[in-house]
């Protein structure tokens, strides 16, 4: 089996995107499947990494200004026009099985431009805000329902939604019975603060800041885990340094389920690594960093699985992380959002939606 896969990484746009489909090109080629890479040269893109872990690889060039703004609303995540970007793509995607596309700026437009080259589209998407050309599409998000997307996929769309099917590297299912384990005793020692490989908006410092007026544990140690390319590296090492707890900062960190293992609790991003915290059992406040993750946090909190502070960029948001905080620290409360979230994603993923697309029935 032939599989393209087009996703990009940017400071703006993060990682995730192209670590869940490197998670997946993992378990396909661990079937036989040969996956090749697509993605454009952004500032903080990851085709090092692609090329690391042994995947074909074209790299689309350098955009030389700015996306024209038209629909879908995150258009100018692809840094040229959706035609531009097809062209492009077109060029170097040769016949295959499948074609993964993990990108909000694309829809129907661009999928059906190659739909005459490749047997089938696999849309990874999150928003339910845009048509799209697939045969397969997965959200993982909590609270996502097939539903969600009456009208923006053809009626023969098969739909895979939910964090049963979120594409977590193996090392997270290794890891997680000795993670449930250790939170079978609920301990508040270990904090971890993990907001974006990327952080564009810097919302780091904001928590560390924040967490400076909290009522801690003297005997708290914090561990700040940062991409190498982070804009506001150099800033959340000066605070840290600050901080009156030990707090660490560590970087481009390669054992992210064994760190998350060994932590108490947790301050994170509202995206992909939550499900890698869920996988793990590890108590979590989410922070809203982008209005995209209002949903899927809000229905974490109304199953239990994690506190929120609402959004990023409120005028109460130092209040509220202090409070969910101040929560999270009782042993309680600790062990109850510990099962809740364990009981949602057990990490293996990435094996179910390979298991999909090898099925009979697609030939």
């Amino acid at each position: 089996m032939k599989v393209y896969f087009r996703a990009d990484a940017s400071v703006v746009i993060g990682n995730g995107h192209i670590m869940r489909c490197l998670t997946l090109a993992q378990e396909l080629r661990k079937r036989g499947a040969v996956c090749h890479f697509v993605t454009r040269a952004h500032q903080g893109h990851r085709a090092d990494l692609i090329a690391q872990m042994g995947f074909e690889l074209s790299l689309l060039s350098l955009p030389d200004g700015p996306a024209p703004a038209s629909p879908p609303d995150h258009a100018a995540w692809a840094g040229v026009s959706w035609e531009q970007d097809l062209a492009e793509s077109r060029a170097v995607i040769a016949e295959s099985d499948w074609l993964v596309v993990d990108h909000y700026a694309f829809d129907a437009r661009w999928q059906k431009g190659l739909s005459n080259c490749v047997g089938r589209i696999m849309v990874i998407d999150d928003l339910a805000d845009r048509p799209h050309a697939a045969a397969l599409l997965l959200d993982q998000n909590f609270g996502r329902e097939a539903k969600d997307y009456e009208g923006l996929v053809p009626d023969n769309c098969r739909i895979l939604t939910g964090p049963r099917f979120a594409l977590l590297r193996p090392e997270f299912a290794a890891q997680r019975e000795r993670s449930l384990t250790r939170r079978q005793t609920p301990q508040t020692a270990h904090l971890m603060v993990t907001m974006g490989g990327t952080d564009a908006i810097d919302a780091t410092s904001q928590v560390l800041r924040a967490l400076k007026d909290a009522d801690l544990a003297e005997a708290l140690r914090i561990s700040v885990v940062m991409g190498s390319r982070a804009p506001a590296l150099e800033r959340v090492r000066a605070l840290a340094a600050e901080m009156p707890w030990p707090t660490e900062v560590l970087v481009d960190v390669r054992e992210m389920a064994a760190l998350m293992t060994d932590a108490d609790l947790a301050i994170g991003a509202g995206g992909s690594t939550t499900w890698e915290r869920c996988c793990l059992g590890l108590p979590t406040i989410i922070v809203e960093t982008a209005t995209n993750q209002a949903g899927a946090v809000v229905a974490m909190e109304d199953a239990g699985a994690a506190l929120g502070t609402g959004p990023f960029f409120a005028s109460d948001f130092r209040e509220r992380l202090i409070a969910a905080l101040g929560r999270l620290i009782s042993p309680d409360v600790n062990a109850r959002i510990s099962r809740a979230s364990a009981n949602l994603c057990a990490g293996n993923g990435a094996e179910f939606v390979a298991q999909v697309l090898e099925e009979p029935a697609w030939a």
